[in-house]
């Protein structure tokens, strides 16, 4: 099944979109982030049975990365505010070096 496919059309329930566990209420306490468009951009990752989504994404209060993991029917969704995606990178790269050095 598609990916976009499936969480652009509503489901049984009358709702869009992939299934979110903790969603960001942010400052206002609305759920911008929950707003079904369309991404300015995606990247897809395949490995094994998972696929990952990387959605660039925007709203009322900005740019933000959608993180979605798909394993079999089930969606595991964070979202990070672009600017703190300089700091997830460079945490990343401590993280590969550690793991380099492991070997």
């Amino acid at each position: 099944m598609d990916y976009y496919q499936d969480s652009y059309r509503p489901d049984s329930a009358g709702s869009y979109g992939a299934p979110q566990r903790d969603s960001y209420q942010g400052g206002g306490g609305g759920n911008d982030y929950r707003q079904n468009t369309p991404p300015l951009m995606t990247e897809k990752i395949f490995h094994d049975r998972k696929e990952f989504f990387l959605d660039l994404k925007e709203n009322s209060r900005g740019r933000v990365l959608k993180i979605t993991e798909k394993v079999g029917g089930r969606r595991d969704t964070i979202m990070v505010p672009l600017e703190v995606l300089p700091e997830l990178i460079e945490a990343l790269g401590r993280i590969m070096d550690y793991e380099r050095g492991l070997e």
